[in-house]
């Protein structure tokens, strides 16, 4: 995989600060699909650190507080803006990793910059110009997932448009492909593809087990998929994985189908490790 440039996410002064680059060991970006209390979000962040620190992990915690893709007009979208913000700083001083969130209006931009390290461009919205330039303008990393939609090398465009701003604090990700109705796919070429772009590529595997739209008025998915397709990203060379977590996955308020058990996640990391450590020896 081609060597990409690194990307620091928090002050290096800071011990939860994370450097992210292809030919470095993969970091995780991981939590709640949804946030749903402070409470909720410090037990899986206090899981979660666990987990990371028994395999060396480089951690980030993510949650969204707002999920304006829901599949019907029914499905809960999150906590808002003042709340959600507010949860993802105190998870980012009590815990001292970064934090991660979604945005998807311009004006979001430089409200969650106050309050995250990383700003996350869902898949929906990966062309949108005036968002990208928003985000990149705010100076934090931004976290691209690719559209669904879209060929793997149809991100140098997406990517430029944030490099336009001076910001190349840039990560991309893919969250699995278009394939036919309610299903993806996942095409491992597309991780050393995107990474010619010299920037850190991202493997998400909670939302590439997803069917978009599966169970009607919600998405479904399997979640016993996540661990063969992150053991394949993770021996094809990525800086990340993505894997969603909930101590209760099929009461989650959203994407429960996709997101791993708490409790597995340690057994899970430690596999991948191990990979990691053969495809990008010291």
């Amino acid at each position: 995989m081609t060597t990409s440039h690194a990307v620091t996410i928090g002050s290096p002064a800071l011990k939860g600060a994370v450097t992210l680059a292809n030919d470095l060991p993969f970091g995780l970006i991981c939590g709640p699909c949804q946030l749903e209390s402070l409470d909720h979000a410090r037990m899986l962040a206090e899981k979660i650190a666990k987990a990371c620190d028994a395999t060396g992990t480089p951690f980030i915690f993510k949650g969204s507080y707002d999920k304006a893709n829901r599949s019907s007009l029914s499905g809960e979208r999150g906590l808002g803006s003042e709340v959600g913000l507010t949860i993802l700083s105190k998870i980012r001083d009590e815990f001292g990793c970064p934090v991660l969130t979604d945005v998807h209006e311009t004006h979001h931009c430089d409200m969650a910059a106050e309050f995250v390290d990383i700003l996350q461009i869902p898949a929906f919205l990966c062309r949108q110009t005036d968002l990208l330039l928003a985000a990149g303008e705010t100076g934090k990393v931004i976290n691209i997932k690719k559209g669904q939609f879209l060929a793997p090398w149809d991100m140098a465009n997406v990517a430029q448009k944030v490099a336009s701003t001076g910001n190349h604090n840039i990560m991309l990700c893919d969250r699995g492909t278009s394939f036919g109705y309610n299903t993806l796919v996942s095409d491992f070429r597309g991780l050393p593809k995107m990474a010619e772009t010299g920037y850190p590529v991202v493997f998400d595997a909670t939302h590439s087990v997803q069917q978009p739209g599966g169970n009607g008025n919600s998405s479904g998915g399997d979640r016993t998929m996540v661990p063969p397709l992150a053991r394949a990203a993770v021996a094809v060379g990525v800086s990340c994985l993505f894997i969603e977590a909930h101590e209760d996955p099929d009461n989650a308020p959203s994407d429960g189908p996709n997101m791993v058990r708490i409790e597995e996640l340690q057994g899970l990391l430690g596999t991948l490790r191990a990979l990691d450590n053969v495809v990008k020896p010291a």
